[in-house]
């Protein structure tokens, strides 16, 4: 008897952590799909190792006059192909330019980062993946 009721936390528990583990993959996946825009996005424009085009809608951020992404969620293809091929194009309102993908860290992602604090119930849906930040320079 003692066995079995041993036995029996541990099954919820991880019922628990795969129920939330699909909540998290169900929410980035409506994201990824649906990609809501808005006047606090930008479509970004970046080209994968074989040379493919992939557009993304992120979300707009500025700290100091400068404007930003971040890569919030834990599907970022588009962050790695920003880093390996910076030069980006954005969408920004009506207007579409040429941008530099500039990745950011220590002060400076800090700064941005608390100019851009997400809330907790966000973290919690996408399952608190690490937040990386790229500056986005003019490049023409």
């Amino acid at each position: 008897m003692k066995r079995i009721l041993t036995k029996k936390p541990l099954k919820s528990v991880i019922i628990l952590l795969v129920s939330y583990a699909l909540l998290v993959v169900l929410f980035e996946s409506s994201l990824g799909y649906f990609q809501p825009e808005s006047a606090s996005t930008l479509q970004i424009t970046t080209v994968d190792a074989d040379g493919a085009v992939n557009q993304r809608i992120l979300a707009r951020l500025e700290s100091t006059g400068q404007l930003y992404v971040a890569a919030n969620h834990w599907p970022r293809a588009w962050y790695r192909e920003a880093l390996a091929n910076s030069s980006v194009q954005v969408s920004l309102e009506s207007e579409r330019g040429s941008y530099i993908a500039v990745p950011v860290e220590g002060a400076e992602h800090d700064s941005v980062n608390a100019d851009n604090p997400l809330g907790l119930m966000f973290r919690i849906l996408t399952g608190f993946p690490p937040r990386y930040f790229l500056r986005l320079d003019r490049a023409d």
